[in-house]
């Protein structure tokens, strides 16, 4: 990874921040783009875009570009900006299938295609998708959240093949990551068996790597030890 640049969407978050450490750690040169407001200062390595709603086209451009015309190329992008809600087709509501939709989908639909012809032009362009291991098969209060990151799913395999020789594509479907919010919300659960934010990361940034170009059209779980 060292001297690729990576955009990163969603980077404030608990899988974000793993990201962007691990990333760092290994020499890439990052754009940090979240719906937050910015707060660090542009450097040669780093530069932040922040208060960025990528569910948006036009945002999702403004957002692409301006990494690019801080680091001249990009080489990465990694779609992590995405939501989770648990409600029950009967006692849900519509705004949150279509909050959620925004959210997880089309932020990665939208990021993707703003990245595309940078990522084309970098001659080992990678992107990398942030699905479910709880979309393959929907439960009791999960449709909202199956269904939208199920979106992501064949978006994955659909641009894939569209850019088959030009850019790889992939996902990762972790189980229950270990996070702060999800150790809050099921305090009885037990946490050895989730995946960790870092044991994540490594396998987010092996597939954004050159590393991995043979890799393509994947869903990859990462269940930890659930």
């Amino acid at each position: 990874m060292q001297d690729r640049v990576v955009a990163i969407t969603g980077a404030s978050g608990a899988l974000g921040r793993a990201v962007v450490a691990e990333a760092a750690e290994r020499g890439a040169r990052l754009a940090l783009i979240d719906h937050a407001t910015a707060r660090g200062t542009p450097r040669p390595t780093r530069i932040e875009i922040g208060g960025i709603d990528l569910a948006e086209p036009g945002e999702a451009n403004r957002a692409i570009e301006a990494a690019v015309a801080h680091y001249g190329r990009l080489d990465a992008l990694i779609n992590i900006a995405g939501a989770f809600a648990f409600q029950t087709v009967n006692e849900g509501d519509t705004a949150t299938w279509e909050r959620l939709y925004r959210v997880n989908t089309l932020t990665a639909l939208n990021a993707s295609r703003a990245a595309l012809p940078h990522l084309i032009a970098s001659g080992s362009g990678r992107i990398v998708n942030i699905g479910a291991l709880g979309a393959l098969k929907a439960g009791t209060g999960m449709g909202a959240y199956a269904a939208s990151k199920s979106g992501v799913h064949r978006l994955t395999e659909a641009l894939a093949v569209e850019l088959k020789g030009k850019v790889t594509v992939n996902a990762v479907l972790p189980s229950t990551i270990d996070t702060p919010a999800n150790r809050r919300d099921m305090p009885k659960a037990d946490f050895s068996t989730w995946v960790s934010p870092q044991e994540l990361a490594s396998v987010i940034l092996f597939l954004a790597s050159p590393e991995a170009s043979a890799v393509t059209g994947a869903l990859i779980p990462v269940s930890g030890r659930v």
